[in-house]
């Protein structure tokens, strides 16, 4: 079995690659959205513009997409929130995060990604930079009890 890059635990042949190669079309936004990360790690970069709305293609850089495809090491795609997109609507918004690697070291690009149907198609329109959540720590003092759910206080637990 040959894993889909999409992360959907699919078969890519079953998967993202008939939706890349024109033999089947992205029934939903996010479905959309997988079959562009694997066109990434497949370096497909036509699909990736013929999935481009043509309302939105300005400024589309073909061969610096293609270099950052071939350069990239890709690392795996969360979906991190889908909003509208199905089969029956007409937009949608995918929130992802894509991991790779380049010459600066390991990244995560998040995106907040909208889609629209043209006609029986999905095609991405635009894409927002997000930004991870912040850490969020709680500090957990010597005599509270312990995180690990122990029962224990955390001095005598985890905290020795």
């Amino acid at each position: 079995m040959n894993n889909c890059p999409c992360g959907s635990g699919s078969d890519y042949a079953a998967c993202c690659e008939p939706i890349i190669n024109g033999k089947k079309t992205a029934e939903t936004a996010e479905q959309l959205m997988r079959a562009r990360y694997s066109a990434h790690e497949k370096v497909a970069v036509d699909f990736i513009f013929e999935t481009t709305h043509p309302d939105h293609r300005e400024g589309y850089d073909h061969k610096g997409t293609k270099k950052w495809a071939e350069e990239s090491e890709w690392h795996g795609l969360e979906i991190l929130e889908t909003i509208d997109g199905g089969p029956k609507d007409d937009s949608g918004e995918v929130v992802f995060a894509a991991k790779f690697r380049d010459k600066s070291g390991l990244r995560t690009h998040q995106e907040r990604a909208q889609f629209k149907r043209k006609g029986k198609k999905w095609l991405f329109t635009d894409g927002t930079m997000v930004k991870g959540q912040p850490l969020s720590v709680t500090k957990i003092g010597r005599n509270d009890p312990c995180s690990c759910g122990s029962g224990q206080k955390y001095k005598k637990c985890c905290g020795k």
